[in-house]
């Protein structure tokens, strides 16, 4: 055992997007991936959506694995894995729904098992976790999209019970979107709402729409440590306040870190007197 100050160490983003069918879940993934990587190539796509990852090959030249039927969390993870082998820095899972309510997902090996419902959780429940720990423990980024649909309640109405609208719930084990460092929700237009945010890029966002831009700032975030720590040797090294705004000009996204150390750094150079060391002449015959 050993305790260590907090450091993010150049984490890797594991977000999901969440909507219905419509809401540009692909698309809006495709084009975070890319402001992640900035290279098409690498990024890999699992497509479990009768190949709906190729309708954006206009994009670019990124890679997809095709993931047909049966959905189980073993080949999902197999997936996983071919995509890590291939290179990709970036793992599109969509969707991942498929693995919950899909042909030889969760769900139907549950119903098809028999004897004691509850005790056959305990068999089903661990191939559900060791899916969700292989997204976590990847060593890319990993963007899940995961299918909405409308969900309802019974609600007491003049002494009878009748559906009553909650809203949008995803097809997926419940409290799944927990084990996310960001969920966007995308609605039927497109915008997206953030419902979880462990990083604070997108603190009191109004809903917009998804960029590679999106991407980049997400990217700062997980290279924010390591990057500033660079950053600042960079500053140090600084000779001129030219190189100072330089500095500033690359790095737009991570301005309310190193502006101060930029305003401190100018300072000291305003304060470095000029070289008036008198040299040693030259000695005449």
């Amino acid at each position: 055992m050993k305790i260590q100050k907090a450091e993010k160490r150049q984490a890797r983003i594991k977000m999901a997007l969440q909507g219905p069918s419509g809401s540009g879940k692909t698309y809006s993934s495709l084009l975070l991936a890319y402001g992640l990587s900035g290279n098409w190539d690498e990024i890999a796509i699992m497509d479990t959506e009768n190949y709906s990852a190729h309708l954006y090959s206009n994009l670019g030249g990124y890679n997809v694995l095709t993931l047909p039927a049966p959905f189980t969390p073993e080949r999902y993870i197999q997936a996983m894995e071919e995509c890590e082998k291939a290179g990709a820095k970036v793992i599109i899972i969509d969707s991942i729904s498929h693995e919950w309510e899909g042909q030889g997902g969760i769900l139907e090996v549950h119903s098809s098992m028999a004897g004691n419902s509850f005790t056959n959780w305990n068999k089903l429940t661990p191939r559900h976790n060791a899916f969700v720990q292989r997204i976590l423990q990847s060593s890319c980024h990993i963007i899940a999209t995961i299918r909405t649909k409308q969900d309802y309640v019974l609600s007491e109405k003049n002494g009878k019970y009748v559906p009553e609208k909650v809203g949008l719930k995803g097809v997926t084990r419940d409290g799944l979107d927990y084990e996310f460092t960001l969920v966007f929700d995308l609605d039927i237009k497109h915008y997206a709402s953030v419902s979880k945010d462990r990083t604070g890029v997108f603190d009191g966002a109004p809903p917009f729409v998804v960029t590679p831009a999106t991407g980049e700032k997400i990217l700062s975030w997980c290279l924010s440590d390591s990057l500033v720590k660079r950053i600042k040797n960079q500053i140090d090294q600084a000779s001129t306040s030219q190189d100072l705004r330089n500095i500033l000009i690359k790095y737009p996204t991570l301005r309310e870190d190193i502006e101060p150390l930029c305003v401190a750094r100018n300072r000291e150079l305003q304060t470095i007197p000029e070289d008036n060391t008198v040299k040693p002449k030259t000695e005449t015959t």
